[in-house]
């Protein structure tokens, strides 16, 4: 049925919706109720109110916010276009709330993006949707013919399940000269009727009386049903039985066994004989499915277990009937006291499938709700959260809870929490009841990638082969998915930006350096990079280390000598040396360099040839040519010398 359908069937039942609403348009507000009044049996898809609107939220909001119902039976539902608050299945007072006076359906309204849960009350009112029924269609009673007037007789009782003025108000009995009706009132408030004698009977002139009795409630419009009375006069027993009370009132716990005695009813008779002769029965069958009566001795023991939940007090009447057929009777009343015996529940709704670990401080996660059938103290309800959890609960109306966050998440340290939420009552002794959830941390890129070491120094000989690993780094982020999948890229160098590509390149995924050239020791001994690991979160992360690349010496280089030099043609130059030169006559001295560093780079100097061994001598280090002796005159006036600076490559000789 559409809205407007609902609309005009309602208004046919009642003209006016009374609504009363609180604002709810900051968190402050979010323990404050919605409240709503509607009668009961309302046409499905009937509307309550624009929920929407009355929680401050546009029509162009619906979709995103996802505004809908938390409860346990759905007796309303939202609309996805307009956001009005329908009636989605029966609403029945009765069976809802039974005689109480006070009838309210509270539930959540949930909306999404952001979370957050709302109170509505919606209060039923009583429609007078039922007859006042009796439990017999007939009663049966003998009375003898010497009762005295204003004797009084209890009638069965009509139930109405409605209340106030829609349930049942008064009994009438159809009209004749010797019985009146009194309606008197139970402690409960309903009503019961009495019939009352007005006029003396004489059997010899009536012996029986049909009159009917009716019961009828005072809705708009009234319902009524009616009962028939057979009344048969009997002979003269002139002491009816007395009750040693009018009324019986009596309380019991609601785990008392059966078997257990609640009381014993006492009747007496003035009478002998037969007519002394005094039985006890309940006047309405459907009392003895509860209860056990004695018919000789007027005990009344429990048959069933009582439940305070389902029934809180019985009336009952109980009827004395002599042997000579005169009957009396009397109420009794059995309050059932509850005990604590219903453990409190934990009912979790809204669970979220994940928190994402930068959830702010105070954000609303989960709401639950505490059901305890007990009343009194037994059904107050104490919660707390068990362990060390970075959430807590705070009170949002009764036995109403929300989850929230009360410390910072870390998904990395701890990735799911098991929360325990124990719900104690009030009771001697309490009772408690646990119920545990587990609430998954989502990731957000909140962790740079961070490198293994602080930084790399590697060492490369020279001449390498291009395209070889050099080196490797590594960085690591403790981030799920993209946000912790790391790339690896060159961002700063000591050498000079248009050379660097051709120098070195690093790979985006394993961070593995690779030489594009190669190296030579004696133009670069050393450069600088500045790597960068990179995540692939939004926004990414980035961390920097530096990697110091050393090129190693290898002995590629050739001594070259200095001096002396060799004349253009390539032929070798000529020294003087004295005749009279002593032994140790500094003749010359060869020079020489090498490229190379190091033990590369050392070098000795060797006479290779010579026209007059053992005339000269060569320094090994110095490259000294000294005359070994002194020049005779057999001596050659010219000498010549292959001389020789070599390192590990031919040497060069002159």
């Amino acid at each position: 049925m559409g809205s407007g359908a609902g609309d005009r069937g309602w208004a046919e039942r009642r003209p006016v919706l009374f609504l009363f609403l609180l604002s709810l348009f900051c968190p402050a507000a979010l323990s404050e109720q919605i409240r709503y009044k509607i009668p009961e049996e309302l046409p499905e898809g009937s509307v309550v109110g624009n929920l929407a609107k009355d929680l401050g939220l546009s029509v162009g909001e619906l979709p995103t916010r996802k505004l809908r119902i938390s409860s346990e039976k759905p007796y309303f539902s939202v609309s996805s276009e307009r956001g009005e608050l329908l009636v989605s299945s029966r609403v029945d007072r009765e069976q809802i709330c039974g005689k109480k006076p006070a009838c309210a359906l509270e539930f959540e309204a949930v909306a999404e993006n952001p979370l957050n849960f709302y109170h509505v009350n919606v209060e039923i009112e009583d429609i007078n949707d039922h007859t006042p029924k009796f439990m017999q269609n007939s009663f049966e009673l003998q009375i003898s013919e010497s009762t005295k007037p204003e004797a009084r007789f209890i009638l069965g009782s009509a139930y109405d399940a409605d209340i106030g003025t829609n349930s049942l108000q008064n009994y009438q009995l159809s009209p004749n000269d010797h019985f009146i009706l009194v309606n008197k009132e139970k402690s409960d408030g309903s009503k019961y009727p009495e019939l009352v004698l007005k006029k003396p009977l004489d059997r010899e002139e009536q012996k029986s009386y049909h009159l009917t009795l009716t019961a009828s409630d005072c809705g708009d419009p009234s319902l009524s049903s009616t009962a028939q009375i057979q009344i048969l006069v009997s002979d003269a027993n002139d002491n009816p039985p007395v009750f040693s009370q009018e009324r019986y009132r009596v309380g019991l716990l609601e785990n008392v066994f059966p078997g257990t005695t609640v009381l014993q009813v006492m009747a007496t008779d003035q009478d002998e004989g037969v007519n002394a002769e005094i039985t006890f029965s309940f006047t309405e069958a459907g009392q003895i499915t509860q209860f056990d009566l004695n018919s000789n001795t007027g005990e009344i023991t429990i048959r069933n277990t009582l439940d305070f939940e389902e029934v809180k007090e019985y009336s009952i009447v109980v009827e004395a009937r002599d042997g000579g057929g005169l009957v009396a009777q009397c109420t009794v009343e059995i309050e059932v006291l509850d005990v604590n015996d219903n453990v409190p529940e934990v009912i979790f709704q809204s669970l979220p499938d994940l928190i994402m670990e930068d959830t702010r401080l105070g954000t609303y996660i989960a709401l639950l709700k505490i059901r305890d059938e007990d009343s009194g103290h037994n059904g107050e309800v104490i919660c707390k959260l068990e362990g060390g959890v970075p959430f807590k609960l705070l009170t949002s109306s009764r036995n109403t809870y929300k989850l929230v966050t009360a410390g910072v998440l870390d998904r990395e340290q701890t990735p799911e929490y098991n929360v325990t939420i124990t719900a104690t009552d009030k009771g001697k002794p309490p009772l408690s009841s646990s119920s545990s959830i587990t609430l998954h941390i989502g990731d957000v890129n909140d962790n740079a990638p961070g490198f293994e070491e602080a930084s790399y120094v590697v060492h490369v000989a020279e001449n390498n082969p291009p395209g070889a690993s050099i080196a490797q780094v590594s960085a690591s982020d403790p981030d799920l998915g993209p946000n912790g999948h790391v790339s690896y890229s060159i961002v700063a160098s000591d050498l000079e930006p248009q050379a660097l590509s051709s120098y070195v390149s690093v790979s985006a995924q394993s961070g593995v350096v690779f030489a594009q050239r190669a190296f030579d020791h004696e133009q670069l001994r050393a450069f600088e990079l500045t790597l960068q690991a990179r995540d692939q979160g939004s926004p990414a992360l980035s961390a920097n280390v530096s990697l110091r690349v050393l090129v190693g010496d290898r002995n590629d280089n050739a001594p070259r000598v200095l001096y002396p030099t060799l004349g253009p043609d390539g032929s070798a130059l000529f020294d003087t040396v004295p005749r009279a030169a002593q032994p140790g006559y500094l003749v010359t001295k060869v020079v020489a360099v090498d490229a190379d560093s190091g033990h590369n780079a050392w070098l000795s100097y060797h006479v290779l040839q010579a026209s007059e061994p053992g005339l000269f001598s060569l320094g090994l280090r110095t490259g000294e040519v000294r005359t070994a002796r002194a020049l005779g005159d057999r001596d050659a006036a010219r000498q010549r010398l292959l001389r020789c600076a070599p390192s590990r490559p031919p040497p060069r000789c002159t």
